[in-house]
């Protein structure tokens, strides 16, 4: 039952981490791997896939900002017009290889966001993100396992 909600909270930190909201996911994974209470791959698997779904959700938020409009959303949610439009120039001008940065603490988040605005594929999103988070996670395991 242990490893069940280690593993659970694993997951809530590393979604809400990758959303909007301010939060870290670093300090729950490492903490888990020192209490040696579930296998590391698996950790890292669900660390991974969690972090991902949450950039998922920012991606579809940003749809349907980019369909209904921010007028739609709560006037303290609506992103700065301003800022926005800088965010989608910068996307529309490196392009996909942007999101493989989407694990960064600063920028990352609205990265994802400004994805779903400007309608990316979701399947080639997904992969892409996929693959900077796991990376992100898999350099913290590797390091773990230097140290131990």
């Amino acid at each position: 039952m242990e490893t069940f909600w280690s593993l659970a909270g694993m997951a809530g930190a590393a979604f809400v981490a990758a959303t909007l909201l301010p939060a870290q996911s670093e300090a729950v994974f490492l903490g888990l791997l020192a209490a040696k209470t579930v296998d590391p791959l698996l950790l890292f698997g669900v660390a991974s896939l969690a972090n991902t779904a949450g950039s998922v959700l920012n991606w579809w938020l940003g749809r349907l900002i980019a369909r209904h409009g921010v007028e739609k959303l709560p006037r303290r949610l609506r992103p700065d017009p301003r800022r926005l439009a800088q965010a989608q120039g910068w996307f529309a001008r490196f392009g996909w290889p942007s999101l493989l940065f989407a694990w960064l603490p600063i920028g990352g988040d609205p990265l994802t966001f400004v994805a779903g605005t400007l309608n990316y594929p979701l399947g080639r999103f997904i992969l892409l993100v996929f693959a900077g988070k796991a990376g992100r996670y898999g350099v913290l395991l590797a390091g773990w396992n230097s140290l131990t």
